[in-house]
Parts: structure tokens; C-alpha cells; sequence
């Protein structure tokens, strides 16, 4: 499982696996959550039943194939709150100031330095690394910021997704940070980086689709039988 973060520290054990999974793929029901942690259904209600009585999730009813409606469960306001925000309260009202006096466009300039800063500290640090390096140094850096990425490889086709926004309101507010960190993993890992699935959308993550082999021009690597 992965790690849990700061604001699960409560909720460890099954309960925070819980509130892991329902971020990543919310809504759900229990029979899903017990297939996903292999344990049973009535395991998975003792802890469901306990985190909706602390207000962390909440449930509807929602009608899946000819059957009779099914409870399916998400993160509440509350149970959000738990993952990383990067301080949005503050940060939004210090970028509403910056567009007020400067305009929207020192609120874009402001990013592309923040995204630019970071970028050439890794680069730095990997120099002519291979992609792989450079994919693990950017799962680790938002790893860090509180994204909650993971990379997976369909068919020789990587996909990055961030399973957490830590900006999510800043991103609805000013979605210039999203087209900046567009750019941040597009110098890191070159222009084969697309965005197909997006948080600010109404998507449970978003999620990159990134060709290997395309920085810098050069050619795809080779595959071998």
C-alpha cells in the first residue's frame, strides 16, 4: 500500500487503506473495497460504518446493472481535507493579490518560475541519467509535494497519475498551474508527455500518457522481441 499521509496518521491499518483507495477511485462500494484488500464484505461495513460516523465519507445509492441499487461510498469535504492541500487557503488569497495588482499573467510567470526552479534542481542532480532515473525522480518529487503518484506500463505505454491534488483549489482557481506542470514533466521527461484525465475535470486523478524515447528529439528505443 502506499505510504499514508500526515493527515491519515489516525487512520492506520485497514481504515486508512480505505480512505487511500476511495481517493484513487472513488465512489466504490464495499464488495469492491473487500475484492481490492482481500478481506470480507462485513469487514470492509465495520470500517465504513465508523468513518461515515466521523463524517470522513458518505454514501448514495446508485443503480449498477438490472439488480437492485447499490451503496457505493466517497470521501467527504472532511475526509479530503485529510490529504495534502499545499496550504491552498493561503496561497490562493496571495495569488488573487498578485492578479489583482500585477494581472494574470504574473500569476502564470509566478509558476513557470516555481516549476522552473524545481526542474533545474533535478536536472542538476540527474544530468544524463536515463529515462527511467528521470520517471523515478519526478514519482519521487510529487511523492513529496503530496500528489500521490504512481507510474504503470500498459503494453510498453507508460501513465503517470496523481491520485491527490495538493493545489486542487488553487488549479480551479488559477488553472495556469496546470499548464505548468505540463511543461515541468515535459522538460523532464520530454514532448511525448499528454494529459488524458484531469482532477480540476472531475476525474478522480490526473493522468499523464508519456512515450519513452521522445526527449530530445530522439528516436523511440527499440523493441525486442
Amino acid at each position: 500500500m502506499d505510504s499514508l499521509t500526515p493527515g491519515l496518521a489516525g487512520h492506520k491499518g485497514l481504515r486508512g487503506e480505505i480512505l487511500v483507495e476511495l481517493k484513487k477511485a472513488q465512489p466504490l462500494t464495499a464488495q469492491e473495497l473487500a475484492e481490492r484488500h482481500r478481506v470480507t464484505a462485513n469487514a470492509v461495513r465495520r470500517h465504513l460504518k465508523e468513518l461515515e460516523a466521523e463524517q470522513l465519507i458518505e454514501h448514495d445509492r446508485e443503480q449498477r446493472g438490472q439488480g437492485a441499487p447499490t451503496f457505493t461510498y466517497r470521501l467527504s469535504d472532511r475526509g479530503e481535507a485529510l490529504f495534502p492541500n499545499g496550504y491552498q487557503a493561503e496561497l490562493t488569497a496571495a495569488l488573487d493579490f498578485l492578479a489583482k495588482h500585477a494581472g494574470r499573467d504574473a500569476v502564470r510567470r509566478f509558476f513557470e518560475q516555481q516549476f522552473r526552479r524545481r526542474a533545474d534542481e533535478i536536472l542538476a542532480r540527474l544530468g544524463d541519467a536515463p529515462f527511467e532515473q528521470r520517471v523515478a525522480a519526478v514519482v519521487e518529487f510529487l511523492g513529496r509535494e503530496g500528489f500521490m503518484p504512481n507510474v504503470s506500463n500498459d503494453a510498453g505505454h507508460l501513465r503517470l497519475a496523481e491520485h491527490n491534488c495538493a493545489m486542487h483549489a488553487v488549479a480551479q482557481r488559477f488553472p495556469e498551474v496546470c499548464d505548468t506542470e505540463l511543461q515541468f514533466l515535459t522538460e523532464l521527461l520530454g514532448p511525448g508527455v499528454q494529459r488524458d484525465r484531469h482532477i480540476v475535470s472531475g476525474c478522480n486523478a490526473c493522468e499523464y500518457a508519456i512515450t519513452p524515447g521522445a526527449r530530445d528529439g530522439a528516436p523511440p528505443p527499440e523493441e525486442h522481441a
